[in-house]
């Protein structure tokens, strides 16, 4: 691709125009065209016809999500990169379930932006590194749920943990090693390996794959 083509949609002129400066700066990349709600955006691409539309979540008259979801279900041919202040894994997952090709927060460097951008608008996918890429991957590589079709019912969990092994899980998840779990929950290094040794062990698991499969099929993600 010699050039990508991008619109803005952000319902905050200052947010836009820091995008909009940060991305004239770069050769190859062009902003054709921006929107201030998510209405707007779907008529600013239907008739610019950009190669990637950054959207921003909360918007007026549409919110990014919805956005993205409205792009899938009618097939417009243009990759969407949401960008949002939003690192919760449920904002992360309903934009992959809408059809997203990338999720980035605003606090991202200039570097991951654009390597987020060249990511999307050359066919791949590019997600904030805060949620675990294997529970990403569940979606991305096929297993998105389609709409409408009902979920299967999750099983019922033969264990129980407590509320420092869920904590634990929830950081294991997010690809956090032994040292970050520690400093997150103000806990001895040597701490968080036995807490993170009993959930595999209460779990059946043996690594991460392992872990990330239960936790979704079980409902406890």
């Amino acid at each position: 691709m010699d050039r990508i083509n991008v619109v803005l949609a952000d319902d905050h002129v200052l947010v836009r125009d820091g995008i909009r400066a940060l991305l004239e700066d770069q050769s190859g990349i062009v902003v054709i065209d921006e929107a201030s709600n998510g209405k707007e955006a779907l008529e600013v691409i239907s008739r610019s016809k950009p190669h990637v539309l950054i959207v921003d979540i909360r918007m007026p008259e549409m919110n990014g999500i919805e956005v993205v979801g409205e792009i899938t279900k009618q097939q417009i041919d243009v990759k969407t990169l949401v960008l949002s202040m939003h690192d919760s894994e449920e904002y992360v997952v309903k934009a992959i379930q809408a059809g997203a090709d990338g999720y980035l927060l605003k606090g991202a460097s200039k570097e991951e932006f654009l390597k987020a951008l060249h990511s999307v608008a050359s066919g791949g996918k590019y997600f904030t590194g805060d949620v675990s890429a294997i529970i990403m991957d569940n979606f991305v590589n096929g297993n998105k749920p389609v709409e409408g079709t009902p979920k299967p019912p999750l099983k019922t969990a033969p264990f129980k943990l407590t509320k420092r092994e869920k904590q634990i899980l929830g950081l294991v998840l997010e690809l956090k090693n032994n040292k970050d779990i520690a400093e997150e929950l103000a806990i001895s290094k040597r701490t968080a390996e036995v807490h993170r040794f009993n959930l595999m062990k209460k779990l059946e698991v043996k690594n991460l794959k392992e872990l990330s499969s239960k936790a979704i099929e079980y409902g406890l993600v």
